[in-house]
This record gives C-alpha cells, sequence and structure tokens, in this order.
C-alpha cells in the first residue's frame, strides 16, 4: 500500500506541476491579450481623439446657429399664426358684407320684379281692356256689315230668281 500512495502522491504532484503550468501559460497569454488590447485601445484613442475633438469643436460652432434657427423658426411661425388669424378675420368679415350685400340685393331684385309685374298687369288692365272693347266694337260692325252684305246679296239672287222665273213663264 506504501506503493500506491507515493504512485498517487506522485501522480498528484505531477498533477499540480501540469496545473501549474497551464495558469502560468494562461496568465502569460492573458498578459499578452492584453497588451495588445491596451495597444488597440491607445491606437484607437489617439485616432478617434481629433475626430472628437473636432465634433466638439463643431458641435460648440453650430449651438449659437441651430438655437438661432430654432427661435427664427418659432418666430416665424408666430407670424405666420397671427397673420392666418388676420386674414380670418378679415375673410369672415369680408363673407358677411357680401351676404348682407347679397341680401340687399335680393330684396332691391324682388321689390323690382314685384314692381315690374304690377306695372304689367296695370298695362294689361288699362291697354287691354280698352283694346278688347274696341276689338269687339270693331267685330260687331264687321258682323253688321256682313249681315247686310248677306241681305243684299240674298235680294240680288231673289231678284235674279224672279227674272230668271220671269224669263221661263213667257
Amino acid at each position: 500500500m506504501q506503493f500506491w500512495m507515493e504512485f498517487f502522491s506522485i501522480v498528484a504532484a505531477i498533477a499540480l506541476v501540469v496545473q501549474v503550468g497551464i495558469l502560468i501559460g494562461l496568465f502569460l497569454q492573458l498578459k499578452r491579450t492584453t497588451e495588445s488590447i491596451n495597444r488597440m485601445v491607445n491606437d484607437l484613442h489617439t485616432r478617434i481623439g481629433p475626430i472628437l475633438t473636432r465634433t466638439q469643436i463643431l458641435l460648440d460652432d453650430t449651438q449659437p446657429k441651430i438655437t438661432a434657427l430654432v427661435d427664427d423658426a418659432s418666430h416665424v411661425v408666430y407670424l405666420a399664426r397671427t397673420q392666418a388669424q388676420k386674414m380670418d378675420k378679415v375673410f369672415t368679415e369680408a363673407s358677411d358684407r357680401l351676404r348682407g350685400q347679397l341680401v340687399r340685393a335680393d330684396r332691391i331684385l324682388t321689390g323690382t320684379l314685384e314692381a315690374v309685374e304690377e306695372a304689367g298687369t296695370q298695362v294689361r288692365r288699362s291697354f287691354l281692356g280698352p283694346v278688347q272693347r274696341a276689338s269687339a266694337v270693331v267685330h260687331g260692325i264687321k258682323v253688321g256689315l256682313d249681315f247686310l252684305r248677306s241681305r243684299r246679296s240674298h235680294r240680288e239672287n231673289v231678284q235674279e230668281g224672279l227674272e230668271q222665273e220671269d224669263e221661263l213663264f213667257i
């Protein structure tokens, strides 16, 4: 048993030495990786540093301009809103006035049309009444003349008829 004890002790010692070797290898690899990453970070920092500096300068230069631009845009919107309200008032007032004028014109035209209609009715009454009476008188005279003509022609026809009978009688 002693042999096995020594044997397991040696195997454990070898395993410990191998583990220590692996840990030292991992440590060295980690150290190299860390140094490489530090170099890349430093390189990146040296490259990005000027870009960030220029960007900060650009932002510092443009910030007042952007602020002024936003203020101007706000002022333009305020003026546009004010002008739109004024135009709304003007158009509302103009449409109200136009509506009133249209109502007034409608009343005037309605009154005019009623007056024209009344005048037409009066003309018909005052002109057509006597004209109809005169026409009736003329028609009566014509009927009378036609009647007289028809009697005269009837007498002549009767006399001619008698003369023809007398001639035939002889």
